[in-house]
């Protein structure tokens, strides 16, 4: 907290204490139901892991020890060549905010240092027209961006990689840190490996998937639930195995839209038709910055409302991945 009783920018503050965690240690997740979730599992085939990952009736722990013996197989929902993708057909929506929300929603989220110019950005609220697309049902794992490494020369490794070596034990974890570069690399090769047109999800569009086009604030409605994405609030603290939150699907049926990691989009911040510039603690050296939506494991449940406005800075805590779209 400052002098002045009010929240700290959470970009001044250390890592930990960003994140709403006392220097001690601390865990969230249940140990011991975990590893009695596991032994349930053990010695399942893939298929109905994949099916308990996912299944809502049962208790986070089961689905995150799901996902878990997943990542250790080799998780049939994950295909590098053949992502699973969702038809997201054409329409026309509200994008942004009303400038007349602006307070409000900022003093929703003062508590973890939120400033009403950060939600500025999302102001004002404009019509968007978007064609008919297809968008990845899950953000790029860890096993489908180890392929790109493997077919090509980048040297994009993700620094959540320790020393660059690939966690295996995750594979069907999302992928970050990576640039944005890396993020615009990746599509064009798929896109040339597979003959399709693969290429990340403009910001309209991302949107326009996360609320299914009806002014949603959250994937799955208006109010705020911690229980339904990984984030600061009650998450694992460390990124999960994709579609493990299905109570936090959104409308078309894309996972993780809210939480896990950030996912970049294609465009470049710029403000909104009629909307000012915000110039905040992302705009650096006036060089444009590249627009990241949907929340991760680090950051609070401001970023995961659909109007949110993002990006990367450099700190750990910015947990940065992307999700693929496609031109039919």
């Amino acid at each position: 907290m400052t002098r002045a009783g009010l929240p700290a920018n959470p970009n001044d503050l250390a890592d930990r204490e960003a994140m709403g965690l006392p220097r001690s240690f601390v865990s969230r997740t249940d140990h011991v139901l975990l590893a009695e979730a596991h032994r349930k599992l053990a010695g399942r085939e893939p298929e109905h892991l994949a099916a308990a990952a996912e299944d809502h009736l049962l208790p986070f722990t089961e689905r995150l020890a799901a996902g878990s013996l997943l990542g250790l197989l080799e998780d049939p929902r994950i295909s590098a060549l053949d992502p699973a993708m969702v038809e997201v057909p054409a329409g026309t929506f509200r994008m942004g905010l009303d400038p007349a929300r602006v307070a409000a929603t900022a003093q929703e989220w003062r508590h973890v240092g939120v400033l009403p110019e950060w939600i500025r950005k999302e102001t004002p609220e404009h019509t968007v027209d978007v064609a008919r697309f297809r968008l990845a049902r899950y953000p790029v794992t860890n096993a489908e961006y180890r392929r790109f490494l493997e077919d090509t020369d980048e040297r994009w490794l993700p620094t959540s990689w320790r020393f660059g070596v690939y966690p295996a034990h995750l594979s069907n974890h999302p992928v970050w840190t990576v640039p944005p570069e890396a993020a615009d690399a990746y599509t064009r090769w798929l896109a040339g490996r597979t003959g399709r047109a693969f290429r990340l999800p403009t910001e309209a569009e991302w949107e326009y998937a996360a609320s299914g086009g009806d002014g949603r604030e959250y994937p799955w409605g208006e109010a705020f639930h911690p229980e339904r994405c990984n984030t600061a609030e009650a998450g694992p603290l460390g990124t999960t195995p994709v579609g493990i939150y299905p109570e936090g699907r959104a409308p078309f049926g894309c996972d993780d839209m809210a939480g896990n990691v950030e996912e970049y989009v294609a465009d470049d911040y710029r403000p909104y038709p009629g909307g000012p510039r915000v110039a905040d603690d992302l705009a650096r050296d006036e060089k444009p910055y590249r627009i990241a939506r949907g929340g991760s494991f680090t950051r609070f449940g401001d970023l995961t409302r659909c109007r949110r406005r993002h990006g990367w800075y450099s700190k750990p805590i910015y947990a940065m991945g992307f999700r693929i779209a496609e031109t039919p």
